[in-house]
């Protein structure tokens, strides 16, 4: 007999769910009741490992995860995934959650030799800000959203501060903060709620590519008024916090999640 909770009947939609904070949200939500629609890009290798985990936590809180080894970034891909969710019992008004978690983009200086190109902030500003509009889009033409859901993106203190080689990214996040205020204006009417949430420096892969990653894990012990640094475990208590229905008047805000970090 599955156990009745908050999100009983209802869905998630996690795009970049393999690692990270994607991934401890998923564990978050599945503990609390919600069933997943996870999005990723892993080799056939390390898919492997990754499904069996998922079978597991599914299993172990009687919720139903479904994995999708996808580019979420197509446009192709990403409609005839929201045509799959239907057929996949998700249903109309099922949708509670859409997680913004994708970490791809270009790692590069603005001058020299391996400088950015204009294709590669236009992929990556795609991939880590506007691709979020298109899936939303999608997903409320689809009548797939509930009548209370929440949208949530994630930033980061380098789209405020220079960080080496994170330019890109920088613009990208930025980009985020700025589509998140429109759109929790504008879709509003909806019963959408936006938000952002700003993760403080947290010991990710993701954040491991980023040149100097090692000085701003170091810098983030460093300065954090309680003494430790961010893991994504934080992050996914506040997306499981913004999903409640006592969240229901949280539109608009972009959240630290850092332990007070951003305070010094």
């Amino acid at each position: 007999m599955s156990k009745s909770t908050p999100f009983s009947g209802l869905w998630a939609v996690i795009l970049g769910g393999s690692s990270g904070f994607g991934f401890a949200t998923v564990e978050k939500l599945a503990a609390n009741g919600m069933n997943l629609a996870v999005l990723y890009r892993e080799t056939s290798i390390t898919e492997k490992p990754l499904l069996a985990r998922f079978a597991a936590i599914a299993a172990e809180n009687q919720v139903t995860i479904l994995p999708y080894n996808v580019n979420a970034l197509s446009n192709e891909v990403r409609r005839e995934l929201v045509r799959k969710l239907e057929g996949k019992g998700v249903g109309k008004g099922k949708i509670k959650l859409l997680l913004h978690s994708i970490a791809r983009g270009n790692l590069k200086p603005l001058a020299g030799d391996d400088a950015l190109t204009t294709e590669d902030i236009q992929f990556t500003t795609y991939a880590m800000s506007n691709s979020l509009l298109d899936w939303t889009r999608d997903l409320l033409a689809a009548g797939l959203f509930h009548q209370d859901t929440r949208i949530i993106g994630l930033t980061s203190e380098g789209a405020h501060k220079y960080w080496e080689g994170y330019a890109a990214v920088s613009l990208a996040k930025a980009s985020l903060e700025s589509l998140a205020k429109y759109m929790a204006v504008e879709f509003a009417p909806f019963g959408i709620k936006t938000n952002i949430v700003q993760a403080g420096i947290t010991p990710t892969t993701s954040l491991k590519m980023i040149p100097g990653s090692e000085k701003l894990i170091e810098i983030g012990n460093s300065r954090n008024p309680l003494g430790r640094i961010t893991q994504p475990e934080d992050v996914a208590k506040m997306v499981y916090l913004l999903s409640t229905d006592d969240a229901f008047w949280v539109n608009g805000a972009l959240i630290h999640v850092d332990g007070g970090e951003h305070c010094r």
